[in-house]
């Protein structure tokens, strides 16, 4: 899908309008309810483990490699609809659909429908930031899209508080006003959770489907053109980026022997990684097998499979750029937009390595129980999770308009270069109150980097590239992030005889990564940026 511009390109307007702010506080709403419906299961498990009979391998697979699988494959089609359809509308429709798995899983009596529950939630929240951030970019201007990426990591926040506070006080109060089974319909504390969760997206989604949608690009004086096909353009991503389907796409498309050989030979070179990476894993913790579905299933193999899964995913989606879409390659595929991914992906391993983990940490190191542990970190972590953005949202925006991209990464490497030094300290802390004390100061610090990086990435690429590019760094954070940082803290945890403790600061053993690809980044940004629209062109992209 070509781009068009005017003739000349119109200055960004300097004033968000009364629709981009309440545009801002219906998508910051819909990322909310994300976060929560997706967490809420952390603070559930261990009710969840009593009442059905499920194992931690097992609630482990529900909690990261099922939701990441399938979150991560459709964020791909579901970020090219968001670039050609109605994102209004869509992200609508996906709300209701997350809603409802979210709410089905209430009326679970074993693995199979929990696991079709976070099957449904990862296929609906797939839209969730590609539409998020590709409304938000149309409705702010670029010296204001720091406060407005803020506004989702305050939304981010609260949701992963609620998800701590509401499951654990709902599932108390339920349990303790109707004990054994007195229950109304013989419902447990958790599954009125899952159900109080998921309420609240119906009203929002209705709200959302009649918000006003935004012109594509026109803040930024870079129209797009009406897609003709958007669906077909989206079904052709999915054909494209899947296993097996994306063989047939090849030949239909005309590949090379040069392509098919980058493809069979990266196919190659991915399993051998994850074989070796199963192997070494094995060894270091070796686990239970999972039992599911009436299969025995060794949790390191199904760990390395998704994340060989998503590794092929990834490169499926490139090789389906340069056949159909050679802009979007050369703009996408620029050396400061793929390592600003990788930050973002390692450094949500560490944010999922210890908000996975650290209630059942509180529990287990001094004696909380889970109403208590959900009340107290729950809200900590949401307000000082709002509080960060607050901070860093103005601040980003202050260093760009005087240093330009290179403001933002020096926020982004300050904020990450010193977190593990405050991540060490605070969960060594001899007791909660100077847990809760050094928390506050590490979680500030931790959570000033999203709103400079997200606004780096998106102002990278295109309008119409904004979606793509969303769910392209959502497969690279999903795999980083929620597909390795939760399993690297528990097998760390498991080999050390259950000291989360530790296995939660080793998880910033990543760190010294960050900073050095920051250090890169910082050299190559403003060069990247000022040539985003000659790497555009020299593809035939009319801009």
């Amino acid at each position: 899908m070509a781009t068009t511009a005017t003739e000349e390109k119109m200055p960004p307007a300097a004033k968000v309008t009364s629709a981009g702010w309440y545009a801002l506080f219906l998508v910051s709403a819909a990322q909310a309810m994300s976060l929560l419906d997706r967490q809420i299961l952390s603070i559930l498990a261990p009710s969840i483990r009593a009442d059905l009979g499920i194992g931690d391998a097992e609630l482990g697979l529900l909690y990261g490699t099922l939701f990441s699988l399938f979150y991560a494959l459709f964020s791909l089609p579901l970020g090219r609809l968001v670039d050609g359809w109605v994102r209004t509308k869509l992200l609508a429709i996906c709300l209701l659909l997350w809603s409802f798995s979210a709410g089905l899983a209430a009326f679970a009596g074993g693995f199979l429908l929990l696991a079709i529950s976070r099957l449904g939630v990862g296929v609906g929240e797939a839209a969730t930031q590609p539409a998020a951030n590709s409304i938000i970019f149309d409705e702010f201007p670029r010296s204001k899209r720091g406060t407005a990426m803020a506004a989702l990591g305050i939304a981010v926040a609260l949701g992963l508080g609620l998800s701590m506070t509401l499951g654990g006080v709902v599932a108390d109060w339920w349990d303790t006003a109707y004990p054994g089974d007195s229950a109304p319909f013989g419902f447990s504390g958790w599954q009125i959770a899952f159900l109080v969760a998921s309420i609240p997206g119906v009203p929002l989604a209705w709200l959302i489907w009649r918000m006003r949608e935004p012109k594509r690009g026109a803040i930024d004086g870079i129209e797009s053109p009406e897609d003709p096909a958007p669906f077909r353009a989206s079904a052709a991503v999915l054909g494209a980026v899947t296993p097996g389907a994306n063989w047939f796409n090849l030949w239909t498309r005309g590949a090379g022997a040069r392509q098919w050989a980058i493809n069979l030979g990266g196919l190659a070179v991915i399993l051998a990684i994850c074989i070796t990476m199963t192997k070494v894993t094995q060894d270091f913790s070796p686990r239970p097998p999972v039992n599911a579905l009436g299969l025995s299933i060794d949790p390191h193999v199904l760990q390395w499979f998704v994340v060989g899964f998503g590794m092929f995913v990834i490169l499926n989606l490139f090789q389906s750029f340069k056949l159909t879409d050679r802009a979007t390659y050369n703009v996408v595929l620029s050396p400061s937009l793929m390592l600003l991914m990788v930050v973002g992906g390692l450094q949500t391993s560490i944010n999922y390595g210890v908000m996975g983990f650290t209630p059942s940490f509180l529990i287990r190191e001094y004696g909380l129980s889970p109403a208590a542990t959900g009340v107290q970190f729950g809200l900590l972590a949401a307000g000082l999770g709002m509080l960060g953005p607050i901070i860093a949202g103005p601040l980003s925006d202050w260093l760009t308009a005087r240093l330009g991209g290179q403001g933002r990464v020096w926020l982004t490497l300050a904020s990450l270069g010193i977190s593990p030094i405050f991540g060490i300290w605070t969960y060594s802390a001899a007791d909660p109150a100077s847990f809760y004390l050094r928390f506050t100061l590490y979680s500030l610090i931790l959570t000033l980097w999203l709103p400079p990086i997200y606004s780096l990435m998106y102002d990278l690429v295109l309008p119409r590239m904004r979606g793509i590019t969303s769910s392209t760094y959502i497969i690279v954070s999903t795999l980083l992030g929620l597909g390795m940082g939760p399993y690297f803290v528990g097998i760390v945890s498991d080999r050390n005889g259950g000291d989360l403790g530790q296995a939660i600061i080793s998880i910033n053993v990543v760190a010294p990564v960050i900073v050095v690809v920051l250090l890169i980044v910082l050299t190559r940004i403003n060069r990247d940026e000022s040539s985003m629209l000659d790497r555009a062109r020299a593809a035939g992209e009319l801009v």
